[in-house]
């Protein structure tokens, strides 16, 4: 059930993130935790959540210690 849950709202929040690209709203910030959400039960998500993870600047992975 828990499983589904998570599915249900890592989707909501990719949905949601995708429309806040084009509307007033945080759509990136809003994709990436939908990412986060789907990553623990979804091989793509959790591919995609590393991908993004790799793209940031090096500083700012040494200041959150990854």
């Amino acid at each position: 059930m828990s499983r589904m849950v998570r599915i249900a709202g890592g989707s909501s929040l990719l949905v949601a993130g995708t429309a806040m690209l084009v509307l007033p709203g945080p759509g990136l910030l809003t994709i990436a935790a939908g990412l986060a959400v789907l990553a623990r039960d979804v091989a793509w998500a959790r591919r995609a959540s590393q991908r993004i993870r790799s793209l940031r600047p090096r500083r700012a992975r040494a200041q959150d210690g990854g």
